[in-house]
Formats: C-alpha cells, structure tokens, sequence
C-alpha cells in the first residue's frame, strides 16, 4: 500500500488548511536600498553567494539573502 505522506494532498479552494504561499525571494544587487526589521535603513555593498552585506550607518552585518526580516525599498 503506497504511503500517503509522500503524495501531495490537494485541498479545495475554502479550506482553511491551505498551504501558505511564500513570496519569492528578492534579487539583490550591489548599492540596492533596503531596511531590515532590527537594524533600519542600509545599503547593499557586497553578495557573497546566499550572504548580503548591508551597511547600516557606520556598520556592515551580513545577512542571508532569503531573510524574511530584509525588504527592498
């Protein structure tokens, strides 16, 4: 008998058990605009594979690039 955890369950549109969708994850680039829920306004300065380096004021923090606390301005 096949396992039903492996399959993919369809629920009708009303069900408030539908999957949430998640929003896809920005490109950066450097000298892109951004604010971050803890640290404010920054700057892109440098991508570093799934790492981004913003400066914030007279700091730079590296941040992952699918962080759901970094938005483009």
């Amino acid at each position: 008998m096949p396992s039903r955890q492996n399959s993919e369950r369809r629920r009708p549109a009303a069900s408030p058990f539908r999957s949430e969708v998640v929003a896809p994850t920005p490109e950066w680039a450097v000298d892109d605009r951004v604010t971050h829920d803890k640290h404010g306004l920054g700057r892109v300065v440098r991508i570093e594979g799934d790492r981004v380096n913003v400066k914030f004021g007279s700091q730079t923090i590296s941040v992952a690039a699918s962080s759901p606390r970094l938005h483009p301005l």
